[in-house]
């Protein structure tokens, strides 16, 4: 289902209260929350119903999207410090319920394989929040990726990695990163998917107008009976 918005306001609102409301309803759901710009307002809002009506996260399960390779989670850029710093700390999550990737594991597959029987202990994500890059992906599910695949290190698109700059204040080697399948996403009970920004316009457009295939892994979310693809109107300027 698609669903454009007057503003970036309004899109971070609506995914928020799909959060909210998730909550409310299930005490210990599983969400799975992407890093980045764009979902930023989103946790902001998430945190402030949360204090405002005193709504309890102490039994949500978070399981990661995806990391970049080699690049710890104290270091500010590192998708686990960003959502520490956006929705983790402000909520007071305990490390209990934060099941990630650890990015510096001497062997990464195991990790991989550690967090694929996590998702399978809680039976799977009920709500999965990501992003759109440049170029299509989904976490770091890059052009050219199996569909059918669970948690993988996979090497950067040369477009990933570049993006990826702006999170660092110093330049930074992109090259790896790890990230659940896109299978996993998408058999997340709900999926939202966020863009914003004239910037993402081009590539709305392909993920809506071409055909399904994994040049563009964000247009198997619009196969998903529970997939949301929202949008502001700077994003729907193409369609």
């Amino acid at each position: 289902m698609v669903a454009t918005f007057k503003n970036y306001r309004d899109l971070s609102a609506f995914a928020a209260n799909k959060i909210i409301r998730l909550v409310k309803h299930k005490k210990n759901a599983v969400l799975c929350l992407a890093a980045g710009d764009t979902p930023a307002l989103t946790y902001h809002l998430v945190v402030e119903t949360a204090k405002r009506e005193a709504i309890s996260f102490s039994e949500i399960i978070f399981t990661g999207l995806d990391e970049w390779v080699g690049i710890g989670p104290d270091i500010p850029g590192s998708c686990y410090h960003f959502l520490q710093q956006k929705i983790f700390g402000p909520l007071g999550i305990k490390k209990t319920q934060i099941h990630f990737f650890n990015s510096m594991a001497t062997d990464l597959q195991q990790e991989c394989n550690r967090i694929n029987t996590i998702i399978q202990t809680v039976r799977g994500i009920d709500l999965a929040l990501v992003g759109i890059g440049l170029n299509g992906h989904v976490g770091f599910n890059e052009p050219g990726i199996d569909p059918a695949g669970s948690a993988h290190v996979v090497t950067l698109d040369e477009v990933t990695s570049i993006v990826g700059q702006k999170y660092f204040k110093t330049n930074t080697a992109l090259s790896k990163g790890i990230t659940l399948g896109m299978a996993q996403i998408m058999q997340a009970r709900e999926v939202l998917l966020l863009a914003a920004g004239t910037k993402k316009a081009a590539i709305i457009r392909r993920t809506l107008k071409e055909d399904i295939s994994n040049a563009v892994p964000a247009g198997f979310i619009t196969t998903h009976p529970n997939g949301w693809i929202l949008l502001d109107e700077e994003a729907a300027a193409e369609l």
